[in-house]
């Protein structure tokens, strides 16, 4: 029985037709009917052998080792290609903003099929390597020769609320290549800031704050190197996905409330905490056994500050030395400057933000000066509008607009480390053209503060995120 199924996957027409119908279920899926220019190419592989697809061997030579390697090399590296393109990709978490969900050291697969693959935008790039060529410090792995449009392929689901959900970094477009870390607007909003307070110092007549933006835009061109990255290179981010489109969300007291329904309360979740001490310190190896990072330890004389679940609060709330232990708040009203979207006319922060509902694709928003500092990043940058404000009048294009009508679904991301992630309340809506995969699986997790074997944590390994 064997022998006759060997026998019959020898057949020439049989291994062709098998590869052609794959091939072709590749297609419907890519939805691309000019591929099919490849169906001759695999008949002259399989039957016709007319080309020799294989230039680095002669047909009918015997294969040398050489050969041999350079062939499985082949195989490996469009295979490899092919599943990190459309399938899954390995992820690492590099901060501790999702803390205690996804710990710093985590290794994970990231689902590519459960949202559907992107298309990506720049095809051109050196396999494996994200936006730096390896080796390399700032040297692109990619060209730009070829530039393809958004694109997103059938997937399993859609984004639900509270999904794991990795992307590309919105913010990420423009970067300082000496401050990488950083977000560029961020480090303008700095600059424009600290010009206004010198031009204050100095007795000036304060600007406009477009000129102030302006000015230091110049001034970060002047002193740095700028690159712009395409959406596909850009920083890879990884956050919970706490609202979709359509929802409206609050976050009130730190508490995230969707559509008036307060969020879930997620094992682990973390806020900052003060801890005040008798003057005593906390001995370092009862941080340690609480699952405290090292970097995570900030104290000045008795007081420490510190990111605790609910549950870890209430076990240092007991220890012999601490006199209290108060979560940390910034007051409602309170106005920071660093949180979208950046305007005094929206007195938000971290722990008092909203409401704001989460644009949804084909509806419709009335645009006033008043709220285009919320639209503005999604009508220039995400959906390639030319907006200016000229006379207190905005145009869109060149025309008077009083209404904007959204062409992508957005959604809002939150780390589960609320008060150390930088996400969706500092810098705004994720766009469906940049979310990469879901979070599916953590295969390796390794600690930074031990060493050798003790490095790695065996409970976290090989289990599914939730």
């Amino acid at each position: 029985m064997i022998e006759k199924i060997k026998e019959i996957f020898r057949n020439k027409w049989v291994v062709f037709g098998i590869v052609t119908f794959c091939y072709l279920l590749w297609i419907i899926w890519l939805w691309d009917f000019w591929l099919l220019i490849g169906v001759p190419i695999i008949y002259d592989i399989y039957i016709s052998r007319k080309v020799n697809w294989t230039f680095w061997k002669k047909r009918g030579q015997k294969k040398s080792a050489v050969i041999e390697w350079v062939d499985a090399l082949v195989f490996a590296v469009v295979a490899a290609t092919l599943i990190r393109l459309f399938f899954i990709e390995a992820f690492t978490i590099p901060t501790s903003s999702m803390e205690k969900t996804l710990d710093v050291g985590d290794y994970l697969f990231v689902s590519k099929v459960s949202f559907g693959p992107k298309i990506p935008n720049t095809p051109l790039s050196f396999p494996f390597a994200h936006h730096t060529l390896p080796l390399t410090e700032n040297t692109p792995s990619y060209v730009e020769w070829i530039k393809w449009d958004y694109k997103r392929l059938a997937g399993l689901s859609k984004i639900k609320n509270d999904d794991i959900v990795v992307f590309n970094f919105p913010e990420g477009d423009t970067v300082i290549l000496e401050m990488q870390e950083q977000s560029y607007y961020s480090v303008l909003r700095q600059f424009a800031q600290q010009l206004e307070e010198n031009q204050r110092q100095n007795g000036q007549q304060a600007k406009p704050q477009s000129a102030y933006l302006q000015n230091a835009r110049e001034l970060i061109k002047e002193r740095f190197h700028i690159t712009v990255r395409p959406v596909d290179k850009r920083e890879n981010y990884i956050k919970r996905c706490v609202a979709i489109p359509g929802d409206k969300l609050e976050v009130i007291h730190g508490n995230v409330f969707i559509n008036g329904k307060e969020e879930k309360m997620w094992d682990g979740m973390q806020y900052k905490y003060k801890v005040v001490t008798d003057s005593s310190a906390i001995n370092p190896k009862t941080l340690e056994k609480l699952n405290i990072a090292k970097d995570d330890i900030h104290f000045s004389g008795n007081i420490y500050d510190l990111p605790l679940s609910a549950e870890t609060a209430d076990k240092i709330k007991h220890l012999p030395n601490v006199k209290s232990v108060t979560r940390r708040e910034s007051s409602k009203g309170e106005y920071e400057d660093y949180i979208f979207p950046h305007s005094p006319t929206y007195s938000w922060n971290e722990d008092n933000f909203g409401p704001l509902e989460i644009p949804k694709k084909s509806t419709t928003v009335q645009l006033t000066l008043k709220n285009l500092p919320i639209y503005e990043r999604v009508i220039n940058q995400y959906e390639g509008n030319a907006l200016v404000v000229k006379d207190s009048t905005i145009l869109i294009n060149g025309q008077k607009a009083t209404s904007y009508t959204f062409k992508m679904d957005y959604y809002f991301m939150m780390g589960d480390n609320r008060h150390n992630s930088a996400d969706s309340r500092f810098w705004g809506f994720v766009p469906e053209d940049h979310i990469v995969g879901k979070a599916s699986f953590v295969w390796l997790s390794l600690d930074k503060d031990q060493s050798f074997l003790s490095k790695i944590r065996w409970s976290r390994m090989f289990r599914f995120i939730n």
